[in-house]
């Protein structure tokens, strides 16, 4: 069967709560998001890869993320789909 074919098969259909992206954070990441909290950042979701989590922040409009160590990057040049 055609990989792509089985991704798009395998896609949630129900979004994770908050909760549950918060419980698929390392320990760093949730020790950094903590300590940005302060500025207005949020988490938004973690996207599951297959070397760590990454979490996606933002504070208002502006992407950020967080990497599993808990390093931070203002400028991650991703795109999210809408």
């Amino acid at each position: 069967m055609d990989s792509a074919v089985t991704g798009n098969q395998n896609r949630r259909t129900v979004p994770l709560s908050h909760e549950q992206h918060w419980q698929a954070m390392t320990a760093e990441q949730k020790l950094t998001l903590y300590r940005l909290q302060p500025w207005g950042y949020r988490l938004l979701f973690v996207r599951n890869q297959a070397s760590a989590p990454l979490a996606i922040i933002a504070q208002d409009q502006t992407l950020a993320t967080l990497s599993a160590d808990g390093i931070l990057d203002t400028e991650p040049g991703i795109v999210l789909r809408h």
